[in-house]
């Protein structure tokens, strides 16, 4: 008999009564000898599944911050553990549960045996913004010790339960009448309305419901269908994918416009990073590229927008092509793809180069939270000082922000330069190079 069976049997065993309660001392005794036994044993295992649960998360956190390596292997041992941690977790709540029946059990059996409670994490409040539906159970009309009617209300206890509402498939009838006129016999009618798909029976919602379980949720058109089909609307995929085809043709120019808007900027923000693209056989690697413009910090009035670009490789091409029309300022990484955009005698204009902080302090802080070298901790205290100042400053004028980098910052980013040239001399010269590339 497996666990899960025995579990089973266990909770649906018949309640122990008075009745059926030997009346001799010595098999009691061993009744509640066997009973301590079952009591111990469960609170072994709840408190072994529960560090497992903690080992298990910590495990996931850790994975989590993984900025390099294999993200294909380290995507598919992170979705591994997170489905053990949530098998670990439902055990553990059904052996709680199971535990609670139990005592309830031998409550009415009255044996008094000491029961015992897994420590959970405090409930989050259900959020605010959701409407809340009030169902009020009838009051009592008596009074259940004398019999009185004359009962007046002193308060009330509410219990909150959060709830979800399936989704509801309609059909939308548009109407249109039809007129006559008495004088002249002309036909009066009200135009057709828009639709996002010329002759096309999707509404917009759907169309944008599709969209975005396929880009934001990663439901491919298949599994999309399979799910509208089990809530009984039949949605062929060649005719999803008809739609999201169409809607791509649609919002072109509203993609152009905000590519447009930021690379109209005087300065942006570009990164890359992988994307899992499904393939024939296997999952390969494709490259989304963001560039992003954000003048909140510089107290600009210029509203912020991201333009994404797709690309099946990292090759130094796509960004030359993406920011063909740019010229300004580019806080990026250290990305060799992208020197030829730095280059003096490029067109329509070389792109000045900022480096990027955040990027520079990531291996220092890898190094300081793995290893806990002594120097990367200091290098991450140095730059969190300098990473202080600039969010005192955030979204302070470009002529405010400069003056207090002048008093504050550039001394710091100075004596930040020295010791890191000081600490780098007293290496190796093979470590020297592995500085070199990494940071």
């Amino acid at each position: 008999m497996t666990r899960r069976e025995r579990n089973c049997a266990y909770v649906t065993s018949v309640p122990l009564t008075a009745d059926s309660l030997p009346d001799d001392v010595a098999t009691l005794k061993a009744m509640l000898i066997a009973a301590d036994a079952a009591r111990l044993a469960a609170e072994a295992e709840a408190k072994a599944r529960a560090l497992l649960i903690e080992q298990m998360k910590f495990t996931i956190a850790k994975l989590r911050h993984e900025q390099y390596g294999q993200s294909s292997e380290r995507s598919a041992v992170l979705e591994q553990f997170e489905l053990q941690l949530a098998d670990l977790e439902e055990d553990a709540s059904e052996a709680e549960a199971q535990a609670q029946m139990a005592a309830v059990a031998a409550a009415r059996a009255k044996i008094e045996v000491q029961g015992f409670q897994r420590k959970r994490p405090m409930r989050r409040p259900l959020p605010e913004h959701l409407p809340r539906e009030r169902v009020v159970h009838p009051a009592p009309t008596a009074c259940p010790c004398c019999g009185g009617s004359t009962l007046r209300k002193i308060g009330e206890d509410v219990t909150e339960t959060l709830e979800h509402v399936p989704a509801q498939w309609k059909v939308i009838q548009h109407v249109r009448e039809k007129f006559s006129c008495r004088s002249c016999e002309t036909i009066a009618q009200t135009p057709a309305p828009s639709h996002p798909i010329a002759r096309g029976r999707a509404g917009p919602f759907l169309l944008a419901h599709i969209l975005f379980c396929k880009y934001g949720l990663h439901l491919p058109l298949t599994r999309q269908s399979a799910t509208y089909a089990r809530e009984g609307v039949e949605l062929d995929v060649s005719t999803l994918a008809d739609w999201v085809g169409v809607a791509a043709a649609t919002l072109m120019p509203l993609v152009k416009a905000i590519r447009s808007h930021v690379f109209a900027a005087e300065r942006i923000h570009a990164d890359d990073t992988t994307v899992p693209v499904l393939a024939k056989g296997k999952c390969r690697t494709g490259r989304l590229w963001t560039y992003v413009r954000d003048d909140r910090p510089f107290a600009g009035t210029a509203a912020p927008a991201a333009a994404f670009f797709y690309s099946a490789d990292r090759g130094g091409v796509h960004p030359d092509a993406h920011l063909s029309t740019y010229a300004g300022l580019m806080q990026a990484d250290a990305y060799a793809g992208f020197n030829c955009l730095y280059e003096a005698g490029r067109k329509p204009g070389p792109i000045v180069e900022a480096m990027c902080w955040a990027h520079a302090r990531r291996k220092f802080f890898d190094l300081a939270r793995l290893n806990k070298a002594p120097i990367a901790i200091e290098a991450v205290e140095r730059i969190d000082a300098v990473f202080a100042i600039e969010r005192d400053i955030n979204g302070k004028p470009p002529p405010e922000r400069r003056r207090v980098r002048n008093e504050h910052s550039r001394l710091l980013v100075t004596e930040l330069e020295t010791w890191l040239r000081k600490q780098r001399a007293k290496l190796s010269a093979s470590n020297q190079e592995g500085v070199s590339k990494n940071v």
